[in-house]
């Protein structure tokens, strides 16, 4: 009962809506605190955590020993990436010397998922004001999901399918710790916003303590501006989608205010935003720019074509050869029919947020900035994959439309707390047809996290792991003074090869930045994926490591050593030649069965 009043008293005082929020934070977290956890056999990594996890991990511990040196390419500074969740991680492990993929995997996932719930309901709360409403939009929030389980129900007879359609779903929204804070950051910011304008629907809500107090007064919103300056303006530090679609979400916004004659105070928030964006994001950016590619229905053609989307290859056919030969009506017709399938298709039940942009559209004069600036945000998130994709990994942009799948659930919330509360739908229907409407939405809904977790998370063996030599070994290294490791590439071949025999050790499972993550030194070498993505010169150095590896001159492999500063050689036994620069100053300092770590001196 303490425990009841105390959530009651500082964070909610709708009892149905908490509960629906630590159901929520409990499903989200089963995602990620079963990884990176040291048993006494091995360390697990489930989903993509064991190739993103990683990463952030070493992005971290660079940072927490206040280097930005790119942890995973030795001798260059990190470059075009967002930095801002790592660097809190780091932050955060220097003041409780908590390690950081304890942070990572079992600590930040919950916090974070939790007080996505209780922002979301928040800003739903004071927007709408209806608790009904709110709890329907935190429900979408946590749970909305796609309708490829449909489709593998029908081809495959299981449920399945989250990414059928390209795009994840809510259920792995913590497996992007970027994207899970970026969102957060936004409903807080919405939160600041909503009630420093005293919008007319939040002024009467009477909250309980200061989580919930409005702001009253000129000077209270002048700080609450202030506040909402600064959040939306680091968003492009955290996820720099969240920063473009924010900020344009913001001017637009700005805009309708000004052409209302409701002043200029949203747009001073949107300018001030962009102004801490450029000034926080510039010095990390080399050309990214040049990273987005204008290549139109690239996704569409690939959700047609790809084995591992819908694959439907003779519509994929069609739909090209439309293109390419000029016949524009059949194309249109084709790429049309695509692009419904693909909106219906990751929205699922939320396309029923379409009725509240029918209704919108009815009501033009009555829009406020809140409406635009989700307009824009679901719009804005369509749009740039639908035109553009990222070099490097192509189908990286997909993550705008992650955010229109975030507030597309908020209008799914709110048109189904909006029926619910309808009088006239209340005098003709009982409630054992409004819970049978309750029964569909959520039967529809949540077939995406359940077979989610129980085919990527749930399962007792990881895809991937560390072993315990190589735990040991890592340690060992840890300990060690600073210096550069150089481990063997990259195999894909005998990767591949062991694809269907889980879990796989980490440097047969993908190019990760493990290293350096549990070893807390930089690597001359290691995550090709993410140096592809951030746009560094690896190829070259990869060729100079693996001559390094197959030379039999001597000499050959100290000039190298030597002229890239090595201070380590990681070799794991069996993978690749073992190093020819074994000699007078290259000492074996630590030896397992599995492997053995050389010092250059």
């Amino acid at each position: 009962m303490m425990l009841k009043k105390f959530f009651q008293t500082y964070f909610l005082d709708d009892l149905k809506a908490l509960i629906l929020i630590l159901l929520g934070t409990l499903t989200w977290s089963l995602t990620m605190v079963k990884s990176g956890i040291a048993y006494s056999y091995r360390m697990g990594f489930w989903g993509p955590n064991g190739h993103d996890g990683i990463w952030h991990i070493a992005l971290a511990g660079s940072l927490a020993k206040g280097s930005w040196e790119m942890p995973i390419f030795a001798g260059e500074t990190i470059k075009n990436y967002h930095i801002g969740f790592d660097l809190l991680l780091a932050i955060i492990h220097k003041l409780t010397f908590i390690p950081i993929h304890n942070l990572y995997f079992q600590i930040f996932p919950p916090i974070t998922a939790f007080f996505i719930g209780i922002f979301s309901y928040k800003f739903v709360y004071f927007w709408r004001r209806s608790k009904l409403q709110a709890f329907w939009a935190t429900f979408f929030v946590y749970f909305g999901g796609s309708f490829g389980w449909i489709l593998t129900l029908l081809r495959d007879g299981k449920l399945g399918g989250e990414s059928v359609f390209w795009s994840q779903q809510s259920i792995s929204t913590l497996i992007n710790p970027p994207y899970a804070f970026s969102v957060l950051l936004i409903f807080i910011g919405l939160n600041v916003l909503v009630k420093g304008f005293h919008h007319p629907r939040s002024r009467q809500v009477t909250p309980r303590r200061w989580l919930f107090r409005p702001l009253r007064g000129e000077k209270n919103s002048d700080k609450s501006m202030i506040i909402a300056t600064f959040i939306f303006g680091i968003l492009v530090q955290i996820k720099v989608y969240a920063g473009i679609l924010s900020l344009a979400g913001l001017l637009l916004a700005g805009v309708w205010q000004m052409f209302k004659r409701k002043g200029v105070t949203l747009m001073k928030v949107a300018s001030g935003s962009l102004i801490i964006s450029i000034l926080i994001f510039s010095p990390l950016t080399g050309s990214v720019g040049e990273s987005i590619i204008f290549r139109p229905f690239w996704f569409l053609e690939g959700m047609m074509g790809f084995q591992d989307r819908l694959n439907w290859p003779k519509f994929a056919e069609a739909m090209l050869n439309y293109k390419l030969g000029g016949i524009w009506l059949r194309g249109l017709t084709a790429y049309s029919l695509t692009f419904a399938i693909f909106i219906i298709g990751n929205f699922g039940t939320r396309v029923i947020s379409l009725f509240w942009f029918s209704r919108k559209v009815r009501n033009l004069p009555k829009i406020d900035f809140v409406d635009i600036f989700i307009i824009s945000t679901i719009f804005l998130g369509i749009i740039v994959p639908l035109f553009f994709i990222q070099s490097g990994n192509s189908w990286n942009t997909i993550q705008f439309l992650y955010y229109s799948l975030a507030f597309s659930g908020v209008l799914a919330g709110v048109v189904l707390g909006e029926y619910f509360e309808n009088k006239s739908v209340s005098l003709f229907y009982n409630s054992r047809i409004k819970a049978g409407v309750v029964l569909i939405v959520v039967l529809l809904t949540i077939p995406t996290t359940m077979s989610t977790l129980a085919y990527h998370y749930l399962p007792s063996r990881p895809p991937a792991m560390i072993s315990k030599e190589e735990l040991e070994a890592l340690k060992f290294l840890e300990k060690q003074p600073d210096g550069i490791v150089l481990t063997s590439p990259f195999d894909k071949a005998k990767a591949d090869a062991t694809i269907d025999n889980p879990p796989r050790p980490l440097y047969l499972y993908e190019s990760t930045a493990y290293v350096s993550a549990f070893s807390g030194k930089t690597v001359y070498l290691e995550d090709e994926v993410n140096l592809e993505i951030t746009g560094y010169p690896w190829r070259q150095r990869r060729v100079i490591a693996e001559n390094f590896y197959l030379t039999l001159d001597q000499a050959e492999a100290r000039n190298f050593l030597e002229k890239n500063d090595i201070s380590y050689i990681y070799w794991i036994r069996g993978q690749g030649s073992k190093p020819a620069g074994i000699q007078p100053g290259i000492e074996k300092i630590f030896e397992n069965k599995e492997v053995e770590i050389y010092k250059i001196y």
